[in-house]
């Protein structure tokens, strides 16, 4: 296939862009800075430099794409404005350059932090309605979906969305960079998580899979962890503090039957003891 991706140097697209060079497929990115993606470059991928906010800039070099993968996105460290630049306009004027471009798939990367805490007596369900937190990162992915779902509705986008868990392994910092938010948490809290080969997976059955324009799927591995787990494995003590913290019993935790019985999505790591075991952490 021919592979369109933005985020390529971050810490999906970092894992994933290798394993799709590896399998012989032809990967175009889109960066920011191309000496940053350089390494890339060397395993084989084409680089372009470029800004998602400007297509004209890249829109020539869409055609002939088979899937835009778009997993560029702010989280952490910058501005509420910048966040939405990112993750809302960024994403709008990629898929309106895709849809110019003629591309048949455009697979969007979201979170499962959409969700919100809900009022559900189960795990959360691609179809419920979205409670984003107050904070750019969901709200802006919240609307990025929005907005592009009605680009497949009213334009023909051939539109997939993944929504993340916590993403962990391969070396990926994410866990010890989390752990001071996680002290706070109450040790009986849940959450799930997915290992950056099981995205991987995930991403490339949403990209290779005919038939699911518009459709949305949860990405999480069988086994969500308790709070208590992660910091015992990291030798972190539990805080006084924390075990008067509330939470909801489902927050965080999503159901993966669609992603399961639609792309036949397994985990390659069905729990995070199973990857540890493994050495892949």
């Amino acid at each position: 296939m021919n592979i369109f991706v933005t985020g390529a140097t971050g810490r999906v697209g970092s894992r994933f862009v290798p394993r799709m060079l590896q399998r012989g497929h032809h990967v175009k990115l889109l960066v920011r800075d191309a000496a940053k993606a350089d390494w890339l470059h060397q395993l084989g991928a084409e680089v372009l430099e470029g800004d998602l906010l400007q297509p004209d800039n890249y829109v020539d070099a869409l055609r002939g794409t088979d899937v835009v993968i778009h997993l560029a996105a702010q989280f952490r460290g910058v501005d509420e404005n910048t966040t939405r630049m990112s993750n809302f306009d960024g994403s709008i004027a990629l898929a309106r350059a895709a849809l110019k471009a003629d591309v048949p798939r455009f697979v969007f990367s979201s979170t499962n932090n959409v969700y919100g805490a809900g009022d559900h007596s189960r795990p959360n369900r691609e179809d419920d309605e979205l409670r984003p937190a107050y904070h750019p990162y969901p709200q802006s992915k919240a609307d990025a979906e929005v907005a592009l779902l009605r680009l497949h509705r009213e334009q023909g986008l051939g539109l997939r969305i993944l929504r993340l868990p916590f993403v962990y392994g391969e070396h990926d910092p994410h866990i010890t960079e989390f752990l001071p938010l996680l002290r706070n948490w109450n040790p009986a809290k849940r959450f799930s998580m997915a290992h950056h080969a099981d995205v991987s997976q995930a991403l490339m059955l949403a990209a290779s899979t005919p038939g699911i324009d518009g459709r949305i799927y949860n990405v999480a591995d069988d086994a969500p962890i308790a709070v208590a787990e992660m910091l015992q494995f990291h030798n972190s003590e539990v805080s006084s503090e924390a075990l008067q913290q509330e939470f909801h019993p489902w927050d965080m935790i999503v159901d993966t039957t669609r992603i399961r019985d639609e792309l036949h999505y397994r985990p390659l790591f069905p729990s995070f003891y199973s990857a540890r075991d493994a050495g892949a952490i």
